[in-house]
């Protein structure tokens, strides 16, 4: 069900007053809202941002846009509109506590501990291998052993840049320089709290207080700093013995790492969504929810790649992968990994909290032909600023949704007894899914000859199913999730919980188009940002509910649902749905923006909207709309760097995307948030220069860009892009830095 701005209109138009957002999402998001054609009125009234497309809310009319986009000047900065600023507050290498400022910062939050001050938590995603190999030494102050490591490494036989350094003696001279480089990387990597304050004269400065403090992917390993962990899959955790790989610490977890985005709760504390960790430990399990063996992710190091920094340690994969609960108020917390809400790639977390009901959590897997997931504690909210709500997350149960093409939807229990009934691979994009292997006695059966058409086993926990006749013969074999995991009924479900991802699939959950951000409105309704409708190897889309402006299947530049359960209730089985934006060029249906990511409600409903173009295909030219093989192209590369956008869902603008602000070079803009004063916003802008690291001699290119106007009239655009990165600082060949900002309006004489 795509959406065109007419439809957005009347879905909206009637009920989007009743949309506000309160304090369960960290920040306070209070912005009353009016718009004329000139200036987008809120607390941050703004004047429209030039971005590198013709817009409708860009105030050009079609026949001026020719002249005015015949050319475009991309700036390695953070451009906002006339009269805002920007402060940066820190900066990767930045003190925190007995520790630095990380890589990567992304999901923000704000816990205001009184008027003016707080507790900002930062989530520290990943390490961009480029930029942060070539300026570790002038940011940290200490170098690393990259070249020895990189020249050992290709002695190996296998001709890969990589090595199970596990395995190695820990007398191996190479081990020891491995290590060094992977405790960098994960301790740049986590979370960190940094205590702030709004001056007298509206700036913002850190107070080092007492709390500040790192919590990072090597926490643990040394300092005693374990996290803890609730929930099933502690039973697998404290296994003394199974099929596969044990760690040997029972319920203690060394670090967090893959941080992406979050949510914050209203009793105070932080939820820290651990994304992308298959690049350090093995994603894959076995039946009893033990982890593949720390060489199936070998540690690598070339010169643009940095993967397996969980290797060398001997991390088991199956500790990874979920919600991390952070209170910034207590100094002693290091985190909890709560098992309830599911192992996957976890991207952000919806709060829903209200007096009487259950707690219902709701978060997206980011990858392509990923699920939505929500989790209804068993027990009841009291009071919901009660810190022992915590408890609550212990308890419960995890669903995954099933969205039906004409607008319905189901929850699917993730549990033993849920019946096996995938999607047929004819019905995603790309024809493939990824289902669990059974356990390890089944899948060496003979003799079964019904089961010879699956194709062969891949390295690892799932297989590959390519073909619907595949589907039948899967559902033969397996009844329902408790045929495919083993161990008593705590361990069993521990299991699922582990392998969320393939259970939800063998389950018959939607396979969605990277679900990146959850936001709930304080009516109880969900908005989902989906980043790319693409697939991969991984997996893709569902056809009939992913589609562009025109049914177009696959779609890349993604959408916004909203989600609204049955009857409001948050423990409902049942559920509707709508796309409430698309991206995608205006000419051809789409809003002007291209792969949503993190979403920010204001207390009446409207959107903030910042957006994960991938960095390879940022200003990639675009000579020509059409490829080799007569298809329309790839045209990510029209769009230019990543933005923040405002979507109206009242007023006379409801549906059009006005631009507010645009990263600097080969960055995300991440995390946005406001500050309890409503003047503020704090943004992360994360990863700049991640393709070319340092703009060394203020390097530019002119590409070419065949752009068309609002009403699809083609016309050529010479764009000047600078190659590589120098913000923050700005200053020639300085290198590029992930960091966080303040946006304000300047202050008046």
């Amino acid at each position: 069900m795509s959406i065109t701005r007419r439809d957005f209109l009347l879905l909206l138009g009637s009920s989007a007053g009743a949309v506000a957002l309160n304090s369960i999402a960290g920040c306070d998001k209070k912005i009353a809202v009016q718009s004329t054609k000139s200036e987008v009125k809120t607390a941050f009234a703004f004047q429209p941002i030039k971005g590198p497309l013709p817009l409708e809310t860009a105030g050009f009319r079609p026949e001026q846009q020719k002249e005015q986009y015949s050319t475009y000047e991309v700036l390695d900065d953070l451009v906002l509109p006339q009269g805002y600023q920007y402060q940066v507050i820190a900066t990767w290498g930045d003190k925190v506590g007995d520790s630095r400022f990380g890589y990567n910062n992304d999901y923000l939050s704000f816990v205001p501990t009184s008027e003016n001050e707080g507790y900002l938590s930062v989530n520290f995603e990943y390490i961009s291998a480029i930029p942060w190999m070539q300026t570790y030494e002038q940011v940290i102050g200490k170098s690393l052993p990259f070249n020895e490591v990189k020249a050992a490494l290709k002695e190996n036989k296998s001709g890969k840049n990589e090595i199970n350094a596990f395995s190695l003696p820990n007398s191996n001279p190479i081990k020891a320089k491995i290590k060094e480089i992977s405790k960098e990387a994960l301790l740049d990597q986590g979370l960190g709290i940094i205590s702030i304050r709004k001056t007298s004269d509206g700036k913002w400065e850190r107070t080092n207080s007492q709390a500040d403090r790192r919590i990072s992917g090597v926490s643990g390993l040394e300092d005693g700093r374990y996290l803890k962990a609730t929930g099933p899959a502690v039973a697998v955790f404290r296994k003394q013995q199974g099929l596969g790989y044990i760690d040997q610490l029972g319920d203690r977890i060394i670090g967090s790492y893959g941080n992406c985005a979050g949510g914050t709760t209203p009793w105070g504390t932080v939820l820290s969504a651990e994304e992308n960790f298959q690049a350090q430990v093995p994603e894959p399990v076995y039946a009893d929810g033990t982890s593949f063996d720390p060489s199936k992710r070998p540690f690598a190091l070339g010169d643009e790649e940095l993967f397996g920094q969980g290797n060398v340690f001997g991390l088991a994969g199956n500790k990874y992968g979920w919600i991390v609960e952070v209170d910034p108020a207590n100094p002693n917390d290091y985190g909890t990994k709560h098992t309830w809400l599911g192992r996957y790639h976890h991207e952000a977390v919806g709060v829903r909290v209200e007096t009487g009901k259950p707690l219902a959590f709701y978060s997206g897997c980011d990858r392509r032909g990923g699920h939505i997931y929500k989790f209804v504690s068993r027990d009841q909210v009291s009071d919901p600023k009660d810190k022992a709500n915590s408890r609550l997350l212990s308890q419960g149960m995890l669903y995954v949704a099933k969205f039906n093409p004409d607008g319905t939807g189901r929850w699917i229990p993730l549990k033993a007894d849920t019946p096996i009934n995938p999607d047929l691979p004819s019905t995603i994009a790309g024809n493939l899914i990824r289902l669990p292997k059974g356990p390890a006695k089944k899948a060496q059966e003979k003799g079964r000859q019904s089961f010879q058409p699956l194709p062969p086993r891949v390295e690892g926990g799932d297989f590959e199913v390519i073909k619907d006749e595949q589907i039948a013969q899967y559902q033969k074999r397996f009844k329902k999730l408790g045929d495919l995991y083993i161990g008593n009924p705590q361990e069993q479900q521990g299991a699922i919980l582990i392998d969320a991802h393939y259970a939800a699939n063998a389950a018959g959950a939607t396979c969605t188009a990277r679900p990146e951000d959850t936001e709930i409105a304080p009516n109880g309704d969900l908005y989902i940002s989906f980043t790319s409708g693409s697939p991969d190897d991984e997996g893709g889309p569902d056809l009939r509910v992913f589609k562009g402006p025109k049914d177009e299947t696959p779609y890349e530049y993604g959408w916004v649902m909203r989600l609204s359960e049955d009857g409001n209730n948050p423990a409902a089985m049942t559920f509707r749905w709508q796309m409430v934006g698309t991206g995608g060029e205006p000419a051809v249906g789409g809003m002007g923006f291209a792969n949503p990511d993190n979403l920010l409600l204001d207390n009446n409903g409207n959107i903030w909207m910042v957006t994960d173009m991938s960095t390879t295909k940022m200003n990639q030219s675009v000579k020509s709309r059409v490829n080799e093989k007569g298809t329309l192209a790839n045209l990510s590369g029209l769009f230019g760097n990543n933005a923040l956008w405002y979507i109206p869902t009242s007023g006379d603008d409801v549906g059009k995307a006005f631009l507010f602000s645009i990263g600097p070079m080969e960055c995300e803009t991440t995390g946005p948030c406001f500050a309890p004063d409503q003047q503020t916003m704090f943004l992360s802008i994360q990863h700049p220069g991640e393709a070319n690291g340092i703009r060394k001699n203020q390097a530019t290119q002119t590409r070419e860009f065949l752009i068309t106007t609002t009403t699809g009239e083609e016309f050529l655009q010479s764009r000047q892009i600078p190659i590589g990165s120098n913000w923050p600082s700005k200053k020639p060949d300085d290198p590029p830095k992930p960091g966080v900002v303040a946006i304000s309006k300047f202050q008046s004489a």
